[in-house]
C-alpha cells in the first residue's frame, strides 16, 4: 500500500516550508511577525480553555470510546499557514517526526498525525483545535455557561485570523509564499472557490 494523495500534499507543503525557504525570513519580510505573535497568544488561550474545560471529556468521548470524528483518518483540513506556523514554532526533530509519519501508509482509522503521545504537531491545525463535537459541548456547556461564553469569544477571535472577509494572517502567509515563487495545493485562500468568493465580495480579490 503506497501513501495516498493526502499524505503527498501535506509532505509537499512541509518540504516547501521546511526545506525550500526560511519561514521566519519570509514572515519577517512581509511584516507579519506581529500577527503571528498575536495568533500564538490566541492559540495559547485556546489550549488553556480546552485543558481546563474539555480535557477529561474529550479523552473519554474521542480516544476511549470513539464517539467523535475528531482525529479521524484524513479528516482534517490543514491550511498552508497552519504548516508554516507549525514549522516556525517547532524544533527540527518534531518536523522530522511529522515527515516520517507522512512517509508511511496509514492503515488505521486515526489521523496520520496522531502518535502515542498525542498530535505530532506543536501548533495543531486550527480546524482541529477549534473542533468540539456536539456531545462534548453538551456535556460541558449544559453545566457551565461561563465556559460557553468563553468559547463563543474564542470562535470570534478565530475568524480574525482565518475568515477572509477582511485581511487575515492565513491569507497573508499564502500571499507571502506565492510572492516568493512557491505554490501548494493547501493554499486554500487562493485556490478554494468558496474562500476566493468571500474575498471577492469583501473587495479583497479582483
Amino acid at each position: 500500500m503506497e501513501i495516498n494523495e493526502y499524505h503527498i500534499e501535506h509532505m509537499e507543503a512541509f518540504r516547501i516550508i521546511g526545506e525550500l525557504s526560511d519561514v521566519s525570513g519570509i514572515i519577517s519580510s512581509e511584516s507579519l511577525d506581529g500577527l503571528v505573535d498575536g495568533y500564538i497568544d490566541f492559540r495559547n488561550a485556546v489550549d488553556r480553555f480546552l485543558a481546563g474545560y474539555f480535557g477529561d471529556v474529550c479523552t473519554e468521548r474521542c480516544f476511549r470510546n470513539n464517539l467523535s470524528a475528531c482525529c479521524s483518518r484524513e479528516g482534517i483540513i490543514a491550511f498552508f499557514a497552519d504548516v508554516a506556523i507549525n514549522v516556525m514554532q517547532s524544533p527540527q526533530s518534531e518536523i522530522d517526526a511529522v515527515m516520517a509519519a507522512l512517509a508511511r501508509p496509514n492503515h488505521g482509522s486515526k489521523c496520520v498525525y496522531l502518535g502515542e503521545n498525542g498530535c505530532l504537531w506543536r501548533v495543531q491545525p486550527i480546524v482541529c483545535r477549534m473542533f468540539l463535537c456536539d456531545s462534548a459541548k453538551d456535556a460541558v456547556f449544559s453545566k457551565d455557561k461561563t465556559a460557553e461564553k468563553i468559547w463563543s469569544e474564542l470562535k470570534i477571535r478565530e475568524r480574525f485570523y482565518k475568515w477572509p472577509d477582511h485581511p487575515t494572517l492565513f491569507d497573508a502567509v499564502e500571499s507571502a509564499y506565492i510572492k516568493n515563487g512557491f505554490d501548494s495545493s493547501l493554499m486554500y485562500f487562493h485556490k478554494s472557490p468558496g474562500l476566493v468568493m468571500v474575498k471577492r465580495r469583501a473587495g479583497l480579490e479582483s
